[in-house]
């Protein structure tokens, strides 16, 4: 892929997800920027423990994996139950008191 200068982009840590494919203007950053996403460093895992699910999960992100859409969703439902506060028992109590000795 080529700038504006004519450079080509030989790092795919610089390439970002709008630089390969068409993506919403709103998309967050951290889904334009693969090399946002940290912590997938190559140890090797033990035998027994391997997995196909942790070899899927131990790749690191390209350009070609992330998302180019973000659709985020609203927090009214939080905002409702922050207001509303704590559920609290007005119920009769009948258990008996325990004995601190």
């Amino acid at each position: 892929m080529a700038d504006a200068g004519g450079n080509t982009a030989s790092n795919t840590d610089t390439l970002k997800t709008s630089d390969v494919y068409k993506t919403l203007t709103n998309l967050p950053e951290r889904f334009n920027d693969p090399s946002m996403l940290k912590g997938y460093e190559k140890k090797p895992p033990h035998p027994v423990y391997q997995t196909t699910s942790s070899t899927y999960g131990g790749t690191a992100p390209s350009v070609h994996t992330m998302p180019n859409q973000f659709h985020g969703r609203g927090n009214k439902f939080t905002s409702h139950l922050a207001a509303a506060g704590n559920y609290e028992y007005h119920g009769l109590n009948t258990e008996l008191d325990k004995s601190p000795v």
